[in-house]
């Protein structure tokens, strides 16, 4: 029967093994994968990956949003986000709302 130090001894060899296995395996998947790309020009969006550097990128992408408000008088409009419009405050919003 092995002792504790040898099945530890065991045990870290393995593991050397595996990771070692396992380095090599990715790097030859990268590899390949990269390949595969260059062979059909595909870009990063077509992948499903979608580059945000910060708020802007992410800024960029959302839409603005529809107007909720309107000040009959001049033609403003507010989504309700936000700080409220001087022409709004303090008054009753279900009178203004867009239909």
């Amino acid at each position: 029967m092995a002792t504790y130090k040898q099945l530890t001894a065991q045990l870290e060899k393995l593991q050397a093994e595996v990771a070692a296995a396992r380095e090599k395996e990715v790097a030859d998947a990268i590899a390949e994968i990269k390949a595969k790309i260059a062979d059909y020009g595909l870009t990063a969006e077509e992948l499903g990956f979608h580059a945000l550097r910060g708020r802007g990128a992410l800024a960029a992408r959302k839409a603005p949003l529809p107007p909720k408000y309107r000040n009959p008088k001049t033609g403003e409009t507010w989504s309700g986000r936000g700080r409220t419009p001087a022409w709004l405050a303090g008054k009753n919003k279900e009178r203004f709302l867009i239909e």
